[in-house]
């Protein structure tokens, strides 16, 4: 398993060469073309119009043909792009899929896996990034209480989670000591998302939670590095 300085499948190129200076290899996206521009605008469309009945009336008491009639498309088109109705909420997540793996093959060459991760989180931390669960924005807040309050949404996370937990065995070397490695690290991750995000639903800011929230998570990564990588 590797879980120290060194990386799995090193590829050639300028992608190297920016990890061994140190640097994470540059992301340049393709040009988007005219339709391609169209389905992600009709996507966004979709899923805002349907988050904010949600958010109005609560997700079980909308139907997906009226989320449809928001979006000014068919309830076929929209099941072409949302494949059931929890996706037009969690959508939101699917950025973040590979995060913790993006992390980790593009960290640089002498840093390890868990130390990128960490850094990762604790910069998320101070960026009140909602993912973190440590966001008091109250359209955040709102959406939090969305997902969380009901009971489909947060069964269907777990296939996002699944997804990660997948994509980051894969960042580690993809055998049974990774899927494990990654099965432990995003699980903690889900934990302190949401002992964080339960925190400020009760009442607290962001800011008064931050530092108590990096003490958690250096604990918890502690805990991961005694697990992972025993002396």
């Amino acid at each position: 398993m590797v879980m120290n300085g060194e990386k799995a499948g090193g590829e050639p190129g300028s992608g190297s060469e920016a990890r061994a200076s140190g640097r994470a290899p540059e992301r340049h996206p393709a040009p988007v073309g005219l339709r391609e521009r169209k389905k992600r605008l009709t996507y966004q469309a979709a899923s805002d119009a349907a988050i904010a009945m949600f958010l109005e009336r609560g997700f079980d008491k909308v139907s997906v043909a009226e989320v449809a009639a928001a979006a000014g498309i068919s309830k076929p088109t929209l099941f072409r792009y949302f494949p059931a109705k929890e996706d037009l909420v969690l959508h939101r997540f699917a950025d973040h899929e590979d995060e913790s793996a993006r992390v980790v093959a593009e960290r640089p060459s002498d840093e390890g896996p868990l130390d990128a991760l960490r850094r990762h989180l604790l910069d998320g931390l101070d960026r009140r990034d909602p993912v973190t669960g440590l966001c008091d924005v109250p359209e955040v807040l709102e959406f939090h209480r969305l997902l969380y309050g009901t009971p489909s949404l947060v069964a269907r996370m777990y296939a996002y989670q699944g997804r990660s937990e997948a994509a980051l065995a894969r960042a580690l070397g993809g055998g049974l000591p990774e899927r494990l490695a990654a099965g432990q690290i995003i699980a903690v991750l889900r934990i302190l998302a949401l002992e964080n995000w339960r925190r400020i639903d009760a009442g607290e800011s962001a800011d008064r939670v931050h530092a108590s929230a990096v003490r958690a998570a250096e604990q918890a990564f502690v805990q991961l590095r005694a697990g992972l990588e025993p002396d």
